[in-house]
């Protein structure tokens, strides 16, 4: 079989010749040859395939550079290539569904709830046994709970985390439920826009930032934002729950399954964050949750996350009687394991008042 013109082409790879003409622009498909006088193109069959592949990935949604890179694979690294951006695509999903569920309720009028909690919680944060600075920040009062682990180096960090809570500070007060995922999304607008006058006043702290974690109560419901690796728990029933996901490369490289769990915690970039608060606008996890009497919360920085096993932050939690047990023994056992960096640790428990 010869050349196909440009039109008998697209029939078979079910194209339009607009979109042929715009693959031929990106170098995503080339024809086998272009009429010098006339200008129109001419594909040879062999090329059906990879214009077959085009448009279903296009279909799925990938981004045409993202397209251009499998296509120049072979067919099993182009699989593996396909399930990464797949499996981003799933977890990015998930997180819009949460918020549009949180909406639905909300305008269904669902946001009322008889059942009012209280928590009993305590604080501690540590320096480390390695840093010369401590820039972690947190907070933890009657409605609100948050913590903030600052980057930048030489102290640097140290302000932007300070400034990241003292956006969130006025958030400790009564709010109705329907109010708590606006509130927080506004707080964190407010945080970045303080770091990024911090960075305006002073040049010195160019590129500092902040990750944040932090839970605001009404009645039974909490709203959680998160930005970066510090994290968020709950022991319910007695099984312990990570709530957030880490903004990190590593995490995104589990994610995409190109990386195990195990080989993540020896992974030489497993600090990299691919989202914080820095001054230049972010976008933050916003998510609605459901506590519960009995409810064990933990907010942590990495300095615990990274050096203590999950397995003993679930011990740790389980045995210790009141909340400032709890974070006293945790930062013992982060320091116990060399304490390479700042460790900050907020635990509270919920109880239904009354």
């Amino acid at each position: 079989m010869g050349t196909l013109t440009i039109g008998a082409f697209a029939r078979a790879a079910r194209l339009s010749p607009k979109a042929l003409r715009l693959y031929d622009e990106l170098g995503l498909l080339r024809p086998a040859r272009v009429d010098p006088v006339s200008g129109y193109r001419f594909y040879e069959p062999a090329q059906l395939e990879r214009a077959r592949l085009v448009a279903w990935l296009r279909r799925l949604g990938m981004p045409l550079a993202r397209i251009r890179v499998v296509c120049e694979l072979e067919p099993a690294a182009a699989a593996r290539e396909i399930a990464a951006y797949w499996a981003r695509v799933e977890a990015e999903t998930a997180t819009r569904r949460d918020l549009a569920a949180f909406l639905i309720d909300q305008l269904q009028g669902k946001d009322e709830e008889p059942m009012t909690l209280g928590i009993r919680y305590a604080m501690k944060s540590d320096i480390g046994k390695v840093r010369e600075d401590n820039e972690d920040s947190a907070y933890a009062g009657a409605r609100l709970l948050a913590v903030a682990d600052g980057f930048g180096g030489h102290g640097r960090g140290a302000p932007a985390s300070a400034a990241v809570i003292e956006a969130l500070r006025p958030l400790d007060t009564e709010l109705p439920a329907g109010d708590l995922l606006g509130a927080l999304d506004q707080a964190v607008h407010e945080a970045d826009a303080a770091l990024r006058d911090i960075t305006r006043s002073d040049p010195a702290m160019e590129g500092s930032g902040s990750t944040l974690t932090a839970l605001l109560w009404s009645g039974s419901r909490l709203g959680l934002v998160h930005v970066g690796d510090s994290r968020a728990y709950v022991l319910r029933d007695g099984e312990l729950f990570q709530i957030t996901h880490d903004h990190t490369q590593v995490q995104s490289l589990i994610d995409e399954g190109r990386l195990t769990a195990e080989e993540a915690a020896s992974h030489p970039q497993r600090s990299l964050l691919l989202r914080a608060l820095h001054g230049g606008g972010v976008t933050a996890d916003l998510k609605l949750h459901e506590a519960r009497p009995g409810d064990r919360y933990l907010l942590c920085s990495d300095g615990l996350s990274v050096v203590v096993p999950v397995q003993a932050v679930h011990d740790t939690l389980s045995a210790a009687a009141e909340p400032d047990d709890a974070v006293r023994r945790l930062v013992d056992l982060a320091n116990d394991a060399g304490g390479p960096d700042n460790v900050t640790c907020v635990v509270a428990d919920v109880a239904e008042l009354g």
